[in-house]
This record gives structure tokens, sequence and C-alpha cells, in this order.
């Protein structure tokens, strides 16, 4: 269907309504970097069909698809019938993603990877950043929602083994949280397609610290290459977020893991509780120069004890005296929080050399080893763009549909 058939169909089913569609569709597109927006109400042969850059020439029309059927070569093939449409949307309509209860069905929509190759969707390597936008009204789950974030079918899992094993492609994509924070918009990142931090998992994610409504909510996240940040936004607003004793949280105890083997590394010799097979590449260093702030916490005749505040970690230092005297002999340093919105995330994107080494962009669902449920929700509108929007550029998407939901009845 061309853009102007897609006008006339949409001005004929809400004569109303075809303007105001319009204005937010084009407050998308006319944003800068601007990539994809899939909003559900355009359609081509009858798939969902992308708004895309004039520059772009790739087929990026959603296909549907039970992954567990392609992986594991169990259950029924999914069909545009399994994903049912609302009858309104911030654009007009909206697709729900039931919960499903069979283990052999996990339908999502999807680009295939041979489709979006090298395509504006497809951001990774040097120098390159990204954000990504999504409208949605969330009702459970806290996995996936969209992105090129295939997690692999390698691991061990009580699924069983998939009969197509493939590691993990990942490159970038918002959650609904996952154990970073239930519920929240969680924005996850990968340098190397796999695990982070010695993990098995990947855990580089950034997450706000305020969880989505279950209204018509806006997640965001902004990829910055150039200032190393990873930020998440929810209704156009990116709270700051530190978290306190990460080495105890079920999420972010793997970055303070990588922070540790990072100090340890650091100084000559082997040091107690130093992991000599900690990956050397996944390492965890933001920025620790010249303290923010400095707060005494105790003194005594044997040690000093400070709070030094860097952008991202507060870490508790445990000071000795040199020969004259001073303060400068730093005998201990602890994390003792992590900021955690904005991530610092110190990597370019993970760069797959070929179609065949690279993940499917998918809305809905990731494909995985333990075959998640995933969310139980609506989703009324995806977009990408190739470039790192600031929080104003953020705010301003944030309101394109404040004048709620169009409906088809209008």
């Amino acid at each position: 269907m061309t853009r102007t058939l897609c006008w006339l169909w949409i001005a004929a089913a809400w004569p109303l309504a075809a303007g105001e569609y319009e204005r937010r569709v084009e407050a998308v597109t006319r944003t800068p970097g601007f990539a994809a927006l899939w909003d559900f109400v355009k359609r081509d042969g009858g798939r969902f069909e992308a708004h895309k850059a004039k520059s772009e020439t790739a087929d990026l029309r959603l296909d549907a698809a039970n992954f567990v059927l392609d992986y594991w070569g169990e259950g029924r093939e999914a069909t545009y019938d399994d994903f049912p449409l609302v009858g309104e949307g911030p654009f007009g309509q909206a697709v729900r993603f039931r919960k499903e209860t069979g283990a052999d069905f996990r339908p999502v929509l999807l680009v295939p990877r041979e489709r979006l190759h090298g395509s504006a969707i497809d951001v990774k390597g040097p120098g390159r950043s990204v954000s990504m936008v999504v409208w949605l009204r969330l009702e459970d789950g806290n996995h996936a929602i969209a992105g090129i974030w295939h997690e692999g079918t390698d691991l061990k899992d009580a699924a069983g083994a998939a009969k197509r094993v493939e590691q993990g492609r990942r490159q970038y994509a918002l959650f609904a949280g996952l154990a970073a924070n239930n519920g929240a918009v969680a924005a996850h990142v990968s340098e190397n397609g796999g695990r982070s931090f010695g993990d098995k998992y990947a855990r580089n994610i950034s997450v706000t610290r305020r969880r989505m409504t279950g209204g018509w909510d806006v997640a965001a996240f902004s990829f910055d290459n150039q200032r190393n940040t990873v930020t998440s936004y929810l209704n156009g607003e990116a709270e700051d977020y530190w978290i306190d004793s990460p080495e105890r949280h079920p999420f972010f105890q793997w970055p303070a893991r990588g922070w540790l083997q990072a100090q340890l590394a650091a100084t000559p010799g082997r040091q107690p509780g130093e992991d000599p097979d900690f990956p050397r590449d996944q390492l965890y260093a933001p920025p620790e120069g010249k303290p923010l702030e400095r707060t005494l916490i105790s003194e005594s005749a044997s040690g000093r004890v400070e709070l030094h505040r860097f952008a991202f970690t507060k870490v508790r230092v445990t000071l000795r005296r040199d020969r004259r005297g001073r303060w400068r002999g730093v005998e201990k340093r602890e994390l003792v929080s992590l900021r955690v919105n904005p991530f610092w995330f110190g990597h370019d994107l993970y760069s797959p050399p070929g179609p065949d080494a690279g993940g499917p962009f998918t809305i809905g669902r990731v494909i995985h080893s333990g075959r998640n449920a995933g969310i139980t929700g609506e989703i009324g509108g995806v977009a990408v763009f190739g470039r790192a929007l600031d929080a104003s550029r953020m705010r301003r998407l944030a309101s394109v549909a404040a004048g709620g939901p169009i409906r088809a009845d209008r």
C-alpha cells in the first residue's frame, strides 16, 4: 500500500481522525535521525509496514512467527490472527500481545535479519548511536518490548535443547524492567551479542526508577556513543537513579562484580578475591578520576574513610597516612552505589559481520532458550532513530499522542 493509499484508507475509516493521524506520524518521521515507525495502521500486502526514512530501501514489513516452531520444531505456525487489533491507539491502532499458556507457542512480530541487515534500523559498530520509542499499555510481564535482541538458543534450560542452535545476537532493545526493576522501562545494549561481566546473560542495562502505569505509556531509550551513556525514559522523563549496595541486587550484582574485578586487576599481582578467569573485555570501569564530591565518613589515628562520588559510582575509600602524615595512600575501595539511569556503557554496539551472525528486529518478544512468555498488553507504535535523542526530543515524542488515543470508530 502506498503512502497516498494509506492516507485514503485512514480518511475513509476515520474521517475525523485522519488529520490528527497524519500530524502524529509526521511529528515522529520529522524527528532528526528518524529510521522507521511501525504504527500498526500502515499496511502493505496485508502486513504491517513501516513508515521509513526517504533513503531507506529495506523491506521492513513485519512477519508473524512462532519462534518455538522455528527453533524447536514444536507448535503451530503463527499468523496475523494471533495478534488481534484493539481498534484504537496512539496512531489509531494497536496490537494485543496475549498471555500464551502453551509452552510451544510464542508468537512474535519480526523483520528477518536478511531483510534488515545494513538498513537504518541496523544500528551497530564504531561511533553509532541509537534511540527507540514505544507507545504501549503494559498489563503484565517484565520482558522484551522491541528491538534487535536475539538472546540465543544455545543455553541449557528447562525448555529443552533447541534443534536450531544459535548463540546470542544482541544489539539494542527495550524491556519492561526485567529484574532490574520489574515493570519499569529498561534499555538493554550489547557490545558482543552475548554475555556480560562473566554471567551467561547480557547485563548492560539502564532502567527507570518509576514503573509503567498500565495506561498508555511512552517507553524510550537513548544510547549516546560519544558520551558512553544509555538512558531510559518513561513518558519523556529520565529520572536520575542510583542503586545502593549493588552487589546484593538481583540484576546489578553483575556490573558490581565487573567493577570489583576491574579494581583488583588494576593492582599489580594476584589480589585476594581476584578471578583470573574473569573476561578482561567485560571488566566494568566507568570514569573515576577526580571525585565530584568527597564526604568524610570517619577518621582515627589508623585510618580515614571517605565517600567519593563520581559520575556513575559512589565509592567508599579507606585511606592511610603517607610518610609526611597526609591521608594519601589508598588501602581499600568499595562500591557503595551504582548509577543505573543513565548507565555507563563504554563500548560500541555489537556489529554482526554478516546477516547469518545477526538477529531479527522483533516486537512483543525475543528469541531465547527459556522460551519466556513475554509481556501481556498492547503496543501501538514502535519508532527507531539512528542517533542519540536528547531530553527535549524525548519529551516532544512523549507528547505526540497526549490528546488521547485515536479510535477506529471516530
